[in-house]
């Protein structure tokens, strides 16, 4: 999709972050934007400060774990721009602590957001997408974690290896069609992630407190400090931008990341040597 003016794009976890950048590189290229995010208050301002810069923009209160909520929010997005070419399944959230100390609603609230939101996201504006013919372009966010699970145990990495997974097989099914797919994998960028807690629904109960002196509060505040001194997410936006245009399947943002997966890709390739030695 090379001509993006008059367009109209979808963006969830749209109020802050590599969402609201997205949102207003879209804006500035000429498109209307629907921003999608589960609070409210942020979503408003958001939206508020994009209109008083002349952006087609509307704003739809969404929770991407709930399918019903997504349909709704799609729903919205046909009766205000008629038709949606672009949808950036990008709300996500981050849970966890020790191997130990994962809970299982840790886990489900990881996976229902980062994972299922994805897969709502497609299910909802697929059908509309082939339907009107114009072509369109899916932008699924995942992270360097990834493509690199130096993580270990953790739902985050789970959920972001999973979704570059589906990236990679829809992009496939998808390229007939004249419908692209990206999936955009950056490293750190100053974005609330790390307070992601604030949104939590109820009903996956409290986030787990860790005492100060454990290694995964010192893991929690490391992440913290990475995130604060991170790319600015106008940056993260730009590449999008630039990938849909050249239909380009991954989206890396930051120098130096080949030497993030090389030693995991060397390792893969080394034992697939050794069997047909």
């Amino acid at each position: 999709m090379r001509e993006l003016a008059g367009k109209a794009a979808f963006v969830t976890g749209a109020a802050s972050g590599i969402g609201l950048a997205m949102a207003t590189a879209f804006a500035r290229e000429g498109m209307k934007v629907m921003l999608a995010d589960i609070e409210a208050g942020a979503l408003d301002k958001a939206v508020a400060t994009l209109r008083a810069t002349g952006a087609n923009v509307q704003g739809v209160v969404c929770d991407v774990a709930d399918p019903a909520s997504v349909d709704g929010a799609a729903h919205a997005s046909f009766l205000a721009f008629g038709k949606i070419h672009v949808v950036c399944n990008n709300a996500g959230v981050a849970a966890g602590g020790g191997i130990d100390q994962i809970s299982v609603d840790d886990w489900r609230w990881v996976v229902d957001v980062n994972l299922m939101g994805v897969v709502h996201g497609i299910r909802s504006f697929l059908p509309h997408i082939r339907q009107h013919k114009e072509g369109g372009h899916f932008v699924n966010t995942a992270s360097m974690a990834g493509m690199n699970a130096g993580l270990g145990l953790s739902p985050y990495a789970a959920t972001k290896f999973a979704v570059v997974a589906i990236s990679e097989g829809l992009s496939q099914q998808l390229k007939p069609l004249g419908i692209g797919v990206s999936v955009l994998c950056p490293s750190f960028v100053r974005t609330r992630i790390g307070e992601s807690g604030r949104n939590r629904p109820e009903h996956y109960g409290p986030p787990r407190q860790h005492a100060p002196d454990s290694p995964a509060a010192a893991l929690i505040a490391e992440i913290a400090r990475r995130l604060e001194a991170g790319l600015d997410p106008a940056s993260v936006a730009a590449r999008v931008l630039a990938a849909i245009r050249q239909d380009q399947l991954y989206i890396f943002t930051h120098s130096g990341m080949r030497a993030e997966v090389e030693d995991r890709f060397s390792a893969i390739l080394a034992e697939m040597d050794a069997v047909s030695d």
